[in-house]
């Protein structure tokens, strides 16, 4: 489980060449991808080309960043010029974008190495990255079991030691739940803190993109690379960017920090349950004050999600009708008749239910009635939240219910699919950053996550505490069969 930082240190001693270090990555990727799956396209000859400017810099003596050469993942719903974007689907299987989203072109600008884009739940709508319409990916510590979604590939590829670091997208536990599953670092930062231009649209009004990363100071290096205020979207945040690595220090005294009480009972593996007693010991060793606190709006979380991000998804979705890019089937006789047949072709089960569900939503009669209403609970929850942050620097709970489960045995019941989600989405909800990391293992010897909250814009909060822990604890240096 190599480090960046670590790496950085080999590249500018001249231990290594990044060229070497890609080609390690790319013959990893060869090897392990009929059994994972994380990648849907690798880009080696791009990626080699990448490393050598790289090395060119370090020949000539020219300074580099921690993140040049360091070989990366990308999950396929960010646009990359020249290179497909499909989102997991069949309706953009052969789209190509003409531009980079902002993410990619700051990470480029840093001298990071593109190996290629990740597998992902169809147009991130899932929780296991079982709905690709390119088929699952596996989870590196059980092959049978779910990676977690929707951006199980990227979760998958750092954990199969396929990168070193990748991003995601999170709507409403997308990065957090894989990295649960798969034993990383995973991060949702503040909403509008890093741009979502050129991310793929799924529901506008919760969709962040964040770090998957070994260690929480990778996904502090990655997080410094990505975010800062981008005038092409109009919810970024206009605000400097710290350097979150000066927050990480070994101890949390004088920190005040709440376990949300709402996410302790039922419907939680005892085996999660007991893991999490044994984190609020740690805490409590760390220096920190740890104390109980209700969020009441809590559990309203996920019935308020499903009916916001599927209204924003038939909203954002409905740009795919044949017309203008991605598929467009070609035994159609008139234009509606078009329209139909591709959306009948492009999109996949669990995207036409969420399509439907948010066009019920948001349709005469039913608006007031659902859609308002939830907007009504969602304000309800941020109070909540405002409340809690008004006692304590942070809080925590469990990243997920349960550990990864094996692929298959939700895909017939959507309703138990979506509770996947249970404990990740509020932070969505009310745009707060959120970070997962290891804090045990269960009987199976599958990894179960930690979820630590911030108040908006102290992500530099969320990494004291995690790292702390982090620090403090054996679970990050475990790593998977397979790396």
């Amino acid at each position: 489980m190599a480090k960046i930082r670590k790496l950085h240190q080999q590249l500018i001693a001249k231990d290594r060449t990044a060229v070497e270090l890609t080609q390690d990555y790319l013959d990893r990727i060869a090897a392990l991808e009929p059994q994972v799956h994380a990648f849907l396209r690798v880009n080696g000859e791009a990626a080699l080309a990448q490393a050598r400017q790289v090395d060119a810099q370090i020949a000539a003596g020219e300074p580099i960043g921690p993140l040049a050469g360091i070989p990366l993942a990308l999950k396929d719903n960010l646009c990359t010029q020249g290179i497909r974007t499909t989102c997991g689907s069949r309706m953009l299987a052969d789209f190509v974008p003409a531009y980079e989203s902002t993410v990619t072109q700051k990470l480029k600008a840093a001298g990071a190495v593109f190996l290629g884009k990740t597998n992902m739940d169809e147009f991130a709508m899932g929780s296991s990255t079982e709905t690709s319409a390119f088929g699952p990916t596996a989870n590196p510590w059980s092959l049978d079991r779910v990676p977690g979604g929707s951006s199980g590939g990227s979760a998958a590829a750092v954990a199969a030691a396929e990168c070193v670091a990748a991003l995601g997208s999170d709507t409403g536990g997308s990065i957090r739940q894989p990295a649960s599953f798969c034993g990383i670092v995973g991060l949702k930062p503040t909403y509008g803190l890093v741009s979502r231009f050129g991310l793929v649209a799924f529901a506008s009004s919760l969709d962040q993109i964040g770090p998957l990363t070994n260690s929480v100071e990778d996904a502090a290096l990655v997080l410094g690379a990505i975010a800062g205020h981008d005038p092409r979207d109009g919810t970024s945040i206009p605000e400097p960017v710290p350097d979150y690595t000066q927050a990480l220090v070994p101890d949390l005294k004088g920190m005040r920090i709440g376990i949300i009480q709402e996410t302790l009972g039922t419907g939680l593996d005892p085996q999660v349950a007991q893991a999490m007693e044994t984190v609020w010991r740690q805490l409590q060793d760390l220096g920190a004050e740890v104390l109980e606190l209700s969020c009441p709006r809590f559990r309203y979380g996920l019935p308020t999600y499903y009916i916001l991000a599927p209204a924003e998804a038939s909203a954002n979705l409905a740009r795919y009708d044949g017309v203008k890019y991605g598929l467009r089937d070609q035994t159609c006789t008139n234009l509606m008749d078009m329209y139909q047949r591709t959306r009948a072709e492009g999109f996949g089960a669990e995207v036409k239910r969420r399509i439907m569900l948010g066009t019920y939503t948001l349709s005469a009669g039913y608006y007031d009635a659902y859609y308002l209403k939830a907007q009504k609970v969602r304000t309800l929850i941020k109070e909540d939240f405002h409340q809690a942050f008004a006692q304590v620097d942070a809080l925590v709970c469990p990243t997920a219910p349960t550990t990864a489960f094996p692929a298959g045995s939700k895909s017939a019941d959507p309703l138990s699919m979506y509770l996947s989600d249970l404990m990740t989405i509020p932070a969505n909800l009310a745009g707060l950053p959120a970070l997962s990391l290891p804090c045990g293992f269960d009987d199976q010897g599958l990894p179960i996550g930690l979820q630590v909250i911030g108040n908006v814009l102290r992500e530099d909060l969320v990494f004291r505490v995690a790292y702390a822990y982090e620090q403090a604890t054996p679970w990050h240096q475990r790593p998977s069969p397979l790396s």
